[in-house]
């Protein structure tokens, strides 16, 4: 028997309730803007698969797996070149068309994240007795579907682009100051290389969020949240940022850090194909495709592997706590061989003094 106080709303209703929370969080700095519309497009998309008019309450796991497998199959506009942006049309029915492809198993592990987090405000807002994420069977592998241009760059690979980064930095191109672009993609590649930032940060960053405090270069970064950390700027890139201030940015009255050629901020979709230009000038030996996210991911890798503090790791990254950091390591060849060649128990002792 429900309890008297359970309310018995459609999928419909809880829907557009917890959207409008979410962006109301996103309004308070609860939420970045970002996240909360992948939330709000991830239960749209939910309310299209399981049925407007259906009871919430009504929803068992096996409904649920049904749900997470008909968006598994569903066409990825992204990645089979349809044209239509945004949650996918009401009514969709799961299947897959001819010649589209499904959803990456990263997608698929970020849209059960969003209906899991609409069912937990569910059961406090008593929309439902239980949740039926809990007895879902159907999960996706996240780590594993990566593909391989968002997993981090071997050391050889990521020397490889910063070396062509500074290569363009040095350069000093004709044409017009406001044209020249070299300086700011270079100074892109090394912040996203070195830095690990969120390419929403990246592009959210205003020349004002980079300070000097006892000679020590700082980045100022908004992060998810309302958070802030700020971050030193290793002496190389420190240096490509001022060049790129001297010499590089166009003299406008947008406090946008990186511009377009037009003088307007630059647009989180610019970075990949700036990303893309700078890989161009890598030797094919080192060259691979990679993301902003794979550069991301390419920060953590090294620096832990460097036997850096994983709680420095965590602050540069801006994760909330460490254990977030395993999805951003990535194994590395011939890492296990090092560590053993250098075994601490089988170090020579030092002579006392």
């Amino acid at each position: 028997m429900r309890p008297a106080e359970l309310e018995r709303v459609t999928v419909a209703e809880a829907a557009d309730r917890y959207v409008e929370l979410v962006r109301a969080k996103s309004l308070t700095g609860g939420l970045s803007r970002s996240t909360a519309e992948v939330y709000a497009r991830d239960v749209v998309t939910f309310v299209a698969l399981a049925g407007a008019e259906t009871v919430l309450d009504d929803l068992t796991g096996a409904d649920m797996d049904a749900v997470l497998l008909a968006f598994a199959r569903k066409p990825d506009g992204r990645r089979s070149g349809a044209t239509g942006g945004g949650a996918p049309a009401a009514g969709a029915d799961g299947g897959g068309r001819a010649g589209g492809a499904s959803q990456s198993p990263s997608s698929q592990a970020r849209f059960r994240r969003s209906v899991s987090a609409l069912f937990k405000h569910a059961v406090l807002a008593g929309w439902v007795q239980i949740d039926p994420m809990a007895s879902s069977t159907v999960t996706a592998r996240e780590r594993g579907g990566l593909r391989p241009e968002r997993r981090a760059l071997t050391r050889e690979q990521a020397q490889g682009l910063i070396g062509a980064a500074r290569s363009m930095s040095e350069e000093r191109g004709g044409g017009r100051r406001d044209q020249r672009m070299e300086t700011r993609d270079a100074l892109i590649v090394l912040l996203l290389s070195t830095m690990g930032p969120r390419v929403s940060e990246l592009v959210r960053a205003n020349v004002e969020d980079f300070y000097t405090n006892d000679g020590v270069r700082y980045w100022r970064i908004f992060g998810k949240g309302g958070r802030t950390r700020d971050v030193p700027l290793p002496r190389d890139v420190a240096a490509a940022l001022d060049d790129y201030l001297a010499r590089g940015r166009a003299a406008v009255p947008d406090k946008a850090l990186l511009l377009s050629w037009r003088g307007r901020r630059l647009a989180r979709g610019d970075v990949q194909a700036v990303i893309d230009r700078v890989r161009a000038r890598v030797d094919p030996e080192q060259r691979r495709s990679v993301t902003p996210h794979g550069l991301r991911h390419t920060t953590a890798t090294h620096l832990l592997a460097d036997a850096v503090d994983m709680d420095a790791v965590r602050r540069v990254l801006g994760h909330s706590d460490l254990s977030t950091l395993g999805r951003y390591r990535d194994e590395l060849p011939g890492e296990l061989e090092v560590a053993m060649r250098a075994h601490p128990l089988l170090r020579e002792p030092r002579p006392s003094d």
